[in-house]
């Protein structure tokens, strides 16, 4: 069984995933041209090596020309929708949206359909979570593994102002998922990293006995005193044996 493990010692976010999907061989050309299937324009996909905390890895920038569009739950579902993507791939970037929608509607007490989106709302977000199927579909993964996920600690500011860190939504979305700060004052874990880590991965712990076949580190934006990387392990599971003890006649 081919499995992917999400090794997130150092937080989580859209980005970081697809940076380590680009780091273990998704096509960054491949990337686009599946992008290019949704209704957006005015944006930028970029790729370029980096070293972080001596461990080389690929830094992922989405640069949108649009500023200050807030879009509702209904909005974004129109544009997945709308797309010529597979199927497939609409229903699991619908599901992660709605994951992140029933989060803030819980935070708020809104209606679910009334849900603004602001940072995950925006362009680069969307081009963030499809991006993200898309390259998980590419891998054919089977199942998703991941580890207890590191959020940080401290205070970030957001469009609802100053927040802890892990930030409510964040929180939310990982009910009932391993969570640990790090000790680290900062935000290690997004709300989208949040959302595609809970939507994708079947289990939470330690690392499967698996066979190793590629490792992909994807980079934040944070010079911490550890890399600022999510690590991405593809490989094999290996089934575990059960062994025959030997019985002794007297």
């Amino acid at each position: 069984m081919k499995i992917a493990y999400f090794d997130v010692f150092a937080g989580i976010s859209g980005d970081m995933v697809l940076g380590a999907l680009l780091d273990v061989g998704v096509p960054l050309d491949y990337l686009r041209d599946e992008l290019a299937k949704l209704p957006l324009t005015n944006y930028e996909l970029n790729a370029k090596p980096v070293e972080k905390g001596s461990i080389k890895s690929t830094k992922v920038s989405v640069k949108a020309k649009e500023k200050g569009i807030v879009r509702t739950w209904p909005n974004v579902k129109t544009i997945i929708e709308s797309s010529s993507l597979d199927d497939d791939i609409k229903k699991r970037a619908k599901n992660i949206f709605l994951n992140l929608a029933e989060a803030e509607s819980k935070i708020h007490r809104k209606n679910i359909e009334k849900i603004h989106f602001h940072e995950v709302g925006a362009t680069d977000s969307i081009v963030d979570i499809v991006g993200a199927v898309i390259g998980m579909a590419y891998l054919k993964v089977e199942k998703v593994f991941a580890s207890e996920i590191a959020t940080g600690m401290g205070m970030v500011s957001t469009s609802h102002g100053y927040l802890p860190i892990p930030s409510p939504a964040t929180l939310e979305i990982l009910k009932d998922v391993p969570v640990y700060s790090g000790n680290i004052n900062a935000e290690l874990t997004t709300p989208t990293g949040a959302a595609i880590i809970k939507t994708y991965a079947a289990e939470f712990g330690v690392l499967p006995p698996v066979k190793v076949e590629k490792v992909g580190y994807g980079a934040g934006t944070k010079d911490l005193d550890i890399p600022n990387v999510l690590r991405l392990i593809i490989g094999s599971l290996v089934e575990k044996k059960s062994q025959k003890i030997p019985t002794q006649t007297f």
